[in-house]
C-alpha cells in the first residue's frame, strides 16, 4: 500500500467506502461519480499504477472477479447490459494512478456512451502493424 495514494486508502478501509464487495486481495466499491445506477470499482489492496505494472496472476484473479460481479449485478439491478471498462495512462483517461477496473451497468436509454470513433486503415498498414505485433 502507498500512503500517498487515495485509492489504496479506499482499497484497504482506512477511508470509508460503499462497498459491496471485500475479500483479502480486493475491494469492490460503488463510484462516487456513477455513469449509471450501480457504477463499481474493483480495486486491489496492493498498489500498481495501472496494467502494467499489475502482477499476472492478479489481473487474472481482476477478470474472474469482473465475470463474478457483473453476473451478481446485472442479476440484482436488473441492467439491460454491461461495460468493463479499464484505463491505462491519462491520454486513455486514467485518472488516479492506481490500478482499478470500471463495472458500468447498462440500462436502455441510460445516456451513456463508450465508444470510439472508427478509422479508416489501409490494408497495407494493416499488415504492417500484424506482423510487428506477432513477434511478441
Amino acid at each position: 500500500m502507498r500512503e500517498d495514494c487515495i485509492f489504496c486508502k479506499l482499497a484497504n478501509g482506512i477511508f470509508p467506502t460503499n462497498s459491496i464487495y471485500e475479500d483479502e486481495d480486493f475491494n469492490v466499491i460503488l463510484d462516487l461519480s456513477p455513469a449509471t445506477k450501480g457504477h463499481a470499482l474493483i480495486l486491489p489492496k496492493e498498489h500498481a499504477d495501472n496494467l502494467y505494472e499489475l502482477p499476472d496472476e492478479m489481473a487474472g484473479e481482476v477478470f474472474k472477479l469482473a465475470k463474478k460481479m457483473a453476473k451478481v449485478m446485472t442479476k440484482k439491478l436488473g441492467c439491460d447490459g454491461f461495460n468493463i471498462v479499464q484505463n491505462n495512462g491519462t491520454v486513455a483517461g486514467q485518472t488516479v494512478l492506481h490500478f482499478h477496473m470500471h463495472l458500468i451497468p447498462r440500462y436502455e436509454d441510460d445516456g451513456q456512451k463508450i465508444a470510439w470513433k472508427p478509422m479508416e486503415v489501409p490494408a497495407e498498414e494493416l499488415a504492417a502493424v500484424k506482423e510487428l505485433l506477432k513477434k511478441v
